[in-house]
């Protein structure tokens, strides 16, 4: 490998604030992590991710939009999924009961990755969800 080559990827996806584009962000995530052990519970969290970004945020709104990154190192999926704010509060995690029909994303997502980040500006929010490779014994990457 040159030395100026990287096992390293990253990518970005801008998309309209319509519920159809939650398919492309699933569709774009699922296609980078072709053939990846982490592809399945990625393109649920994204699905997650960019449902909450619609419903909750003002990029559900008129010219609103949200944005999908996506790190790939050999250690880590990194996912994250910025939207346009709107809000005066963050995201959240909410345990709710498992009957509850709303609410519960992102505990999913918390089950399904291994570390999850919220982090907001005057701006929006971001949600940064991690799902690490296990490459050395004990499982840390």
């Amino acid at each position: 490998m040159h030395e100026y080559m990287s096992r390293v990827g990253v990518w970005g996806l801008s998309c309209p604030g319509f519920p159809e584009e939650i398919s492309r962000a699933r569709r774009f995530t699922r296609d980078i992590l072709h053939g990846s052990p982490h592809a399945e519970a990625a393109e649920l969290i994204v699905s997650e991710l960019s449902t909450n970004a619609i419903l909750h945020t003002a990029s559900g709104q008129r010219y609103g939009t949200f944005h999908l990154a996506l790190a790939v190192t050999p250690q880590v999926v990194a996912l994250s999924v910025t939207d346009d704010g709107g809000t005066n509060a963050a995201p959240k995690i909410e345990h709710q009961d498992q009957d509850a029909e709303h609410g519960r994303g992102l505990s999913m997502v918390t089950a399904l990755a291994h570390h999850v980040v919220i982090h907001d500006t005057h701006d929006g929010h971001t949600v940064t969800a991690e799902l690490y490779t296990d490459t050395r014994p004990g499982g840390h990457p």
